[in-house]
């Protein structure tokens, strides 16, 4: 449990909110239970410390008001929408015997010994946190789920989760599903066998042959054909020479 120094603040004007605030402080008001609300004031840095560590809204935190502790739950931050920084922040105070409605995030262990995930399958995420209604002195940290054996197909619901003693979700009636292991989206054509790429090619090869001996033939059938037409050309030229020549006799 984390825990924070706060001390109580007499502010009644923006202008000592302002001055707070200035100084390096959050306001901070904790209220519920049978006592009357109390006005904190806590250091900006010792507070972004906590709130880095995260699940800062789903842990409980102990507050130390000028040496008397008293446990609290982040209720409501508001946040500076400049400078991203928090302002303000509302703790709800834990009363013992008291229930709670939180978000608790869910942590996937051991993805390293799930088969459908070694062969290639995604780990699908449908809930990054579950609503659960909890005891204020049982609130989970975390829920885990343990991927171990777990293949392509496998779904993991809401039953299938040990939660702490009298947690229970906030969706009752179904037994809704958390995460699933599905296939993988990209799916690899297989290989062809060597055989089959072998004959392909002889294929490939013999039509190959084939056409340059079809083209082999063309190119001496036109041969012929173009000697056939010289030929009969010189047999008329001769014939044209024999009739002027006994003209050019007489």
């Amino acid at each position: 449990m984390n825990t924070i120094e706060a001390t109580i603040r007499n502010t009644s004007t923006k202008g000592d909110i302002s001055s707070l605030r200035a100084k390096g402080n959050v306001p901070a008001i904790i209220y519920g239970g049978s006592e009357q609300n109390s006005k904190i004031s806590l250091s900006k840095k010792n507070l972004k410390n906590i709130m880095e560590k995260g699940n800062f809204l789903s842990n409980i935190i102990s507050v130390n008001i000028d040496g008397k502790s008293e446990n609290v739950l982040p209720k409501e931050i508001v946040w500076d929408p400049i400078t991203d920084e928090p302002i303000h922040i509302d703790f709800l105070r834990i009363v013992k015997g008291g229930k709670v409605i939180l978000e608790i995030p869910v942590k996937f262990i051991n993805n390293d010994l799930s088969p459908g995930l070694k062969r290639g399958g995604v780990l699908n995420i449908v809930r990054r946190k579950v609503e659960l209604k909890c005891p204020t002195e049982n609130i989970p940290n975390e829920l885990v789920v343990d991927l171990n054996n777990l293949d392509i197909g496998a779904s993991i619901k809401i039953s299938s989760i040990k939660l702490p003693e009298n947690v229970v979700p906030t969706i009752i009636g179904r037994d809704f599903v958390v995460a699933t292991v599905a296939a993988p989206t990209i799916i690899k054509e297989p290989e062809k066998p060597a055989e089959e790429t072998s004959e392909e090619g002889a294929e490939a090869t013999t039509e190959g042959e084939t056409g340059e001996a079809k083209t082999a033939e063309g190119d001496k059938e036109g041969e012929k054909k173009e000697a056939g037409k010289e030929g009969e050309k010189k047999e008329a030229d001769k014939k044209e020479a024999d009739k002027k020549a006994p003209a050019e006799k007489k």
